[in-house]
């Protein structure tokens, strides 16, 4: 099976795996395992951030943010596309106890004048507007910068902090030529995930100042995220972080062959394709659809009613070229 649910289904590199056994350890809750804080230091540096933390997801990467700057009466002004609002279970109400409110956007992307119009405060019987957040890549798509830097400069200009959601942000720096520093200026705290392109089997990274990952520190704890010897997978995400970057290249490469097979089917019209990932529509109920391609040996998913593909280092450029012609051979009756 050719797997293109998602880049969270990447197992670990023979490599990975040797790194994470011969992993040194201590305690992470006493601050205590070295591997840990290596990897911690690691996202600091490459993110421009003064310290960081290591969450047990981007869930948490997410929601730590929203419980320190967000909070009772408080709003966080978002993307209505966006993971705090359609993929985390509502946390950002139920336990960071923040309004989600929604500005204009476009596949996630913010409309800055629409952000604007949104920020509001000081009304006794109204909520007051404290986050933005921004997610890049959102649905594969990256952010443009000039974008991100109005919106950073909006949100100066009101006094509120802004949150991005890095969970693919090695995917935009790749695809753009923009450094992951380069965008995390354009944000008070930046998380990114290890567990999608990078290939980790788990965790991500919350960064930001000293203080704000200090207090981040006792949420982490709050939430039961305090763990012991983590250092064994967190030797993963170092591995990933010196050698999984910039072959995420290729995954693009990838998603662009398969996207153009669907563009030249008849029965698929591409939406998205950018990154990692494809979006399209089909002439087909999409559960036949996703049922035809199950019989090529290829798993995808349905995501906002659209057809969802995305390339991982799982798929190499080998398995692309069996999943193009599989697409390219797909006929009418096999959609029945």
């Amino acid at each position: 099976m050719f797997d293109l649910r998602s880049d969270t289904f990447t197992l670990p590199t023979e490599e990975m795996r040797k790194a994470m056994y011969n992993a040194e350890v201590g305690d992470d809750v006493y601050g205590e395992d070295p591997t840990v804080n290596k990897l911690q230091d690691m996202g600091a540096e490459l993110t421009g951030k003064e310290s960081a933390l290591l969450v047990s997801s981007g869930c948490m990467g997410n929601l730590i943010p929203l419980m320190l700057k967000g909070g009772r009466g408080k709003e966080v002004i978002c993307a209505k596309e966006s993971h705090i609002a359609q993929h985390e279970i509502g946390a950002v109400c139920s336990l960071a106890a923040t309004l989600p409110v929604y500005a204009d956007s476009k596949f996630g992307i913010l409309d800055p004048k629409s952000v604007e119009s949104k920020i509001h405060g000081g009304a006794y019987d109204g909520s007051d507007s404290a986050i933005i957040e921004v997610e890049n890549t959102t649905s594969g798509l990256i952010y443009p910068l000039e974008t991100m830097k109005e919106i950073k400069k909006i949100a100066e200009d009101h006094n509120l902090w802004v949150h991005l959601d890095g969970a693919r942000i090695f995917n935009a720096q790749v695809a753009s030529g923009i450094s992951v520093k380069e965008y995390a200026a354009c944000a008070d705290d930046i998380t990114f995930c290890l567990s999608k392109g990078l290939g980790t089997p788990a965790f991500s990274l919350l960064c930001g100042d000293k203080e704000f990952i200090e207090a981040a520190k006792r949420c982490k704890k709050l939430l039961g995220g305090g763990q012991r010897q983590v250092g064994i997978l967190a030797a993963a995400g170092i591995y990933a972080l010196e050698n999984n970057v910039e072959r995420l290249a290729i995954d693009h490469a990838n998603r662009e062959k398969i996207s153009t097979a669907l563009s030249e089917s008849g029965w698929a019209d591409v939406v998205i394709s950018s990154t990692n990932m494809i979006f399209f529509k089909a002439s087909y109920p999409m559960d036949k659809v996703i049922a035809a391609m199950r019989k090529k040996d290829i798993l995808m998913l349905q995501d906002a009613g659209m057809g969802r593909i995305v390339t991982s280092l799982n798929i190499s450029e080998k398995d692309t070229d069996a999943i193009v012609k599989a697409i390219r051979e797909l006929k009418e009756e096999d959609f029945r």
